[in-house]
């Protein structure tokens, strides 16, 4: 128990610094910030939504339910979500110490394994990020799945069964990354568990650290107990191919997916080792990848896999190898989403194999050259000290948007999606005239990135080149399946139309916005003010209703307060003026924006 509250102050204490970081403007607004059903909190439309929704290219319904839970406890504060990111990551590293140790009987190994877990700078991006709260949930209830199994291979009976799928489901609905589940309990089942092989095998120090002899069972009968489990991962994947099917923009060969993978193992393997230039997004070579790297890399995977399967006898190390190559397949992009190469949270869970084979490696290293057990844990002093200091520094880029992403330019070239959110974090300070070369650079880096194309037609729509706007979101709309970028762009063009008093484009546009984002705010306000041009005064008022009431605005109070008016509802106009005055903080500047909106 000392051990457990020491690894989790320790993870706590130098996660710290997260809790005070922004929402992320890359993702994090639209799991949550923007997010009109997450910002509900936990209501009934909020759980069917959440079970029904492949928003976002994926199923995770109790992800949503969390993030929906904490805008229910904190509202919009950011410290709120990133506090239990940080609390979920201490606990899996908590649970992952007491899982190890029970099934071998050796504390300080298993102890070095999770602090290496909850310490290591790779595992930043998942605790950090409040989209990647689906990260650290998966692994929670993948570890409690992990614990469950344990528990039913020592006892058996189905309610130990029943808890395993319970918690492996839970997994799924999370995130479908836990979705090599039962690959992972083969492995358990060859160690530490000991239900796989021959019972006279020799169980050294590097093995297991108890006595007790476990009974085998014939390899057919244990994949045979998982196919129940094995059907959960064919569901997930088929649900989850299905929500992601539109969800790359990168149309590659074959080819070019296997070589990135194979290149991309290496550089995980790197970065294990040495935790340096760890960047939000890496962007992918496509059809530059060098064949010498992919042959070299190959050529390293197979010479350490052959290693490993002629000392399988090691059952940690064998383990630990085929852990991390098992695991990382879901993510290793041999179906491509996105535009990255790889990304550090995929690391979250493949990487306990690695720690596993360091941990397990040095002590049978450290037995057989009779190394001191001082020098021995003066050494994994050492190394967690340089850790939590690679951890401290990590943890200091995520302070705010800015810094960021000007890092991961640092350290990445060609990354578009980089120049994108710098510029956008300089739009949110204000600092216009300065975002405009981040922009640029993307559109020239990708002439079809969606986002910079919105922000520089968005750029000249605020400057009153509405013709130039609408061109650009013209481009957006022909090349993105995203549904809240075309409703972003659809929004958009309708109000350069409706400024150019084209109003039936205006409306045309706004309905489309609708088809992409049914819940658009923006979109029903602008229908409202092409309702209310046509002289359909009710029927703007209705649409100005649902626009506030899926998201509050002093503008749309009174827009709908000044469309009550017309109508003769009175008493229900001075009730919206009334929730304007008590949200606005510039009354004046909100009417002023009202009067312009309504002399179009």
């Amino acid at each position: 128990m000392i051990l457990c509250l020491l690894l989790a102050l320790a993870t706590i204490a130098l996660y710290n610094a997260v809790t005070h970081a922004p929402f992320l403007n890359y993702d994090d607004p639209a799991y949550v910030r923007d997010n009109l059903h997450v910002r509900a909190g936990i209501t009934w439309n909020t759980i069917s939504w959440a079970f029904r929704t492949t928003e976002l290219s994926d199923w995770k319904p109790i992800t949503w339910l969390s993030h929906a839970l904490d805008c229910q406890m904190f509202g919009l504060n950011p410290s709120g979500p990133h506090i239990v990111n940080v609390l979920f990551h201490a606990l899996n590293a908590v649970l992952l110490f007491l899982i190890l140790q029970s099934a071998t009987g050796f504390t300080w190994r298993s102890l070095m394994v999770a602090s290496l877990f909850a310490l290591h700078p790779i595992n930043v991006e998942s605790v950090a990020w409040i989209a990647e709260r689906k990260n650290v949930l998966s692994m929670f209830f993948f570890l409690l799945a992990l614990a469950a199994y344990g528990w039913y291979a020592r006892k058996g009976g189905v309610w130990r069964y029943l808890a395993v799928t319970v918690a492996y489901a839970l997994g799924l609905m999370a995130k479908a990354q836990v979705i090599t589940f039962p690959f992972a309990l083969l492995l358990l089942d060859y160690w530490p568990l000991y239900r796989i092989g021959s019972g006279d095998e020799p169980r050294d120090g590097i093995s297991e650290g108890t006595a007790e002899s476990k009974p085998q069972s014939p390899a057919w009968s244990l994949i045979v107990e998982k196919l129940p489990w094995i059907g959960l991962s064919a569901a997930s994947a088929v649900i989850t191919l299905k929500a992601e099917a539109d969800a790359t923009e990168l149309k590659l060969p074959f080819w070019a997916h296997v070589g990135n993978a194979i290149v991309s193992y290496v550089k995980y393997l790197e970065k294990a080792i040495w935790p340096a230039n760890l960047a939000l997004v890496y962007p992918h070579p496509e059809l530059s990848l060098s064949r010498v790297a992919v042959a070299l890399s190959a050529l390293l995977l197979i010479l350490l896999t052959v290693l490993v399967v002629i000392g399988y006898r090691r059952r940690p190390i064998f383990v630990g190898w085929f852990w991390f190559l098992g695991t990382l397949v879901p993510m290793i992009g041999l179906v491509q989403i996105g535009v990255h190469a790889m990304a550090d949270r995929y690391a979250y869970i493949p990487f306990m194999g690695i720690f596993v084979i360091v941990c397990w490696g040095c002590a049978e290293l450290a037995n057989a050259w009779r190394v001191p057990r001082s020098a021995l844990a003066a050494a994994s002093g050492l190394l967690l000290l340089l850790l939590a200091f690679g951890l401290h520094r990590q943890v200091s880029f995520w302070t705010d948007n800015l810094t960021i992403w000007s890092h991961a330019l640092e350290i990445t070239e060609g990354n578009y999606i980089a120049e994108d959110n710098v510029a956008t974090a300089l739009i949110d300070e204000g600092r216009l005239e300065e975002a405009i070369p981040y922009l640029r650079r993307a559109h020239m880096l990708n002439p079809d990135d969606p986002l910079s194309t919105t922000n520089l037609a968005t750029f000249d729509q605020m400057r009153g080149n509405y013709r130039a706007a609408i061109d650009g979101y013209a481009n957006v709309i022909r090349n993105t399946t995203v549904p809240f970028m075309l409703a972003n762009a659809r929004v958009n063009s309708g109000y350069a139309h409706y400024s150019l008093k084209e109003y039936d484009s205006a409306r045309l546009d706004f309905e489309g916005a609708l088809h992409a984002q049914p819940q658009n705010w923006s979109a029903y306000r602008g229908l409202g003010l092409v309702a209310q041009r046509a002289g359909d005064v009710p029927k703007a008022a209705e649409e100005y209703r649902i626009s506030v009431q899926l998201l509050p605005s002093p503008v749309g109070y009174l827009l709908l307060a000044q469309a009550l008016e017309r109508s003769g509802q009175a008493d229900r106009a001075h009730a919206a003026e009334a929730a304007a005055a008590q949200m606005s903080r510039d009354f004046n500047d909100d009417v002023a924006t009202v009067r312009q909106l309504l002399s179009n």
